[in-house]
């Protein structure tokens, strides 16, 4: 028996270190009163995204000229349109689009620049200097003009304006990759590893990346906050989705011209996209703390 088992009183087992690490983020995290509330927005904005479209009064395109700009009553929580739409049902359909351009848009940004970023700090050299100073050209533009300048030029529409958050995102992924990786691969494990004979294969993807994730999860949930912001600004311009789709950008542009007549227009999309955006950042920088305690 070993001094470790033996140390353990009675009828308790020993439980493995990824179990104990796991326990003390979550207990971490319930701790932050911040995580807690961003978190239990996200769950709740999440639960409406799916089940929205059959809890919604009224169709997305279902119209009635002769309640337009009412504002809200009981019928109608947030009044209605220009086109006498239910302003809250279309909320509730534009949250699917909402998350879905969140999560898509980091999942393509946070893929390739955590590969970019990985490969550049991992192999150093010329191929080091090439590639950062890439990011950094792209760094130097506000990422809404970035955004902007690509859909500018492929055109407006839901998936460009996905790939356009994701191309003004990755660089970030890309320098937070590098500077993890530069980190980690000077430790002395990452040594032993190679004098066994194990490949950059290997030991970018068991070794270097696992070490990485902590840093690039916090920046994910950031971003999406981010990416939902450029979209609705994207929006805002017209240069987002096209009408009729419910986006909140695209329902901002449409409230503008009726800010004093119907405010409830602008103010049922602008709250909806406050709420969003104010759930991730409160929930990223929980997560910041519990995945780094010594950042407190």
């Amino acid at each position: 028996m070993s001094q470790d088992t033996a140390s353990q009183p009675i009828g308790q087992v020993a439980q493995k270190p990824w179990v104990r690490n796991w326990k003390a983020f979550l207990g971490r995290l319930l701790s932050n009163k911040s995580a807690v509330f961003g978190g239990s927005l996200i769950i709740i904005l999440a639960i409406l995204a799916v089940i929205g479209p059959w809890i919604a009064p009224q169709g997305i395109n279902e119209q009635d000229f002769a309640l337009k700009l009412q504002g809200p009553t009981t019928e109608h929580w947030f009044g209605t349109d220009d086109f006498g739409r239910d302003v809250f049902s279309r909320i509730l359909h534009g949250l699917s689009i909402t998350f879905r351009i969140g999560f898509v848009s980091v999942a393509i940004a946070g893929t390739v620049g955590t590969v970019i970023g990985i490969i550049s700090g991992y192999y150093g050299g010329k191929l080091d200097a090439i590639i950062m100073r890439i990011m950094d050209i792209l760094l130097a533009f506000p990422s809404i003009i970035l955004a902007l300048a690509i859909v500018a030029t492929l055109g407006p529409g839901l998936n460009n304006i996905i790939l356009a958050v994701a191309i003004s995102a990755f660089p970030v992924f890309a320098r937070i990759a590098r500077g993890s990786t530069l980190s980690v691969k000077k430790l002395e494990y990452i040594d032993a590893v190679k004098a066994l004979g194990a490949s950059d294969t290997r030991i970018i993807f068991k070794h270097i990346l696992p070490n990485t994730m902590s840093p690039l999860i916090v920046q994910s949930t950031l971003s999406i906050a981010t990416g939902v912001l450029s979209a609705a600004g994207l929006s805002f311009l017209g240069l987002g989705v096209s009408p009729p789709s419910p986006e909140w950008g695209a329902m901002l542009n449409s409230g503008k011209v009726y800010m004093f007549q119907a405010p409830h227009m602008t103010y049922a999309p602008g709250l909806a996209i406050v709420l969003f955006v104010l759930a991730f950042n409160l929930f990223g920088d929980g997560l910041r703390d519990a995945l780094d305690p010594k950042t407190k």
